[in-house]
């Protein structure tokens, strides 16, 4: 199953999307899914018709928990220690965008990193969980690009301003239910150009301990999103550029690159 939050140009609605890539349905569905049971209106809209535009699949009512340094070849592609436990920072909600929205790159900043990322998405109140009862409390997972200032993430003693700008969080295009994300390919590609390939069965922690971890330290609430680190190959991205973000059995995350003059 794999839900959509998507708009023809009214308030957004939701969706299970139904077929073959390139001749996707979108079955439309009552209410936001977290939330409240899956039920069919029966309307059905092609994917592809005019007017039909994807949004983040979830736009988290609390926060955004990353985890930094989490594959260890890209640990050492950046020239850090692997950490001892999970490396956590905040996005803010403002940083979202959905499908083909473009990543606009601050004035401030000279050298901007795209950042390919399995995303977990809660679906319960959660706190203190166990590893092994940590998976019950997901609704499912989705495609991130954790866009990344490394220029400022360098200069300041933290990495909000680096990571938390507007644009920085892209989501999607769907979420995918009760996925068996033990090991799956998560590649990134700028200009058509692949850039990283690595998989989820490399993360130094997985889902289920981070869930548990983050839990003990925040309340995770329905709809915060977890974005479980980058494999190695990170690059640069400049005005202009398509960057392509894919998790296997979930989908394609596709956003433009642009500068404001």
């Amino acid at each position: 199953m794999r839900i959509a939050r998507f708009t023809t140009g009214d308030d957004p609605r939701y969706a299970l999307v139904d077929g073959e890539p390139g001749s996707e349905q979108l079955l439309v569905i009552t209410g936001d899914p977290i939330y409240t049971p899956v039920q069919p209106t029966g309307e059905r809209i092609p994917l592809d018709d005019d007017g039909v535009r994807l949004l983040a699949p979830v736009i988290p009512r609390s926060k955004i928990v990353g985890v930094g340094r989490n594959y260890a070849a890209h640990v050492a592609e950046m020239g850090n220690e692997l950490p001892p436990a999970p490396l956590l920072f905040l996005k803010p909600n403002t940083a979202v965008i959905g499908p083909d929205d473009p990543i606009v790159l601050p004035e401030w900043t000279e050298h901007v990193d795209h950042e390919a990322e399995l995303a977990v998405v809660i679906g319960k109140v959660t706190k203190n969980v166990a590893p092994e009862h940590a998976l019950a409390q997901v609704f499912g997972y989705t495609v991130a690009n954790d866009v990344s200032a490394r220029d400022a993430q360098r200069s300041d003693s933290q990495w909000t301003r680096a990571k938390g700008f507007d644009t920085s969080c892209p989501i999607g295009p769907w979420i995918v239910p009760g996925l068996d994300v033990d090991d799956l390919a998560v590649r990134s590609r700028v200009n058509g150009e692949l850039k990283q390939d690595g998989r989820t069965s490399q993360l130094i922690f997985d889902v289920a301990y981070l869930v548990s971890y983050i839990s003990e330290v925040f309340t995770l609430l329905p709809g915060d999103v977890i974005l479980t680190g980058t494999p190695a190959g990170v690059s640069r991205i400049e005005d202009r550029d398509i960057v392509e973000v894919e998790v296997e059995d979930i989908g394609v995350l596709r956003n433009p690159v642009l500068r404001r003059a």
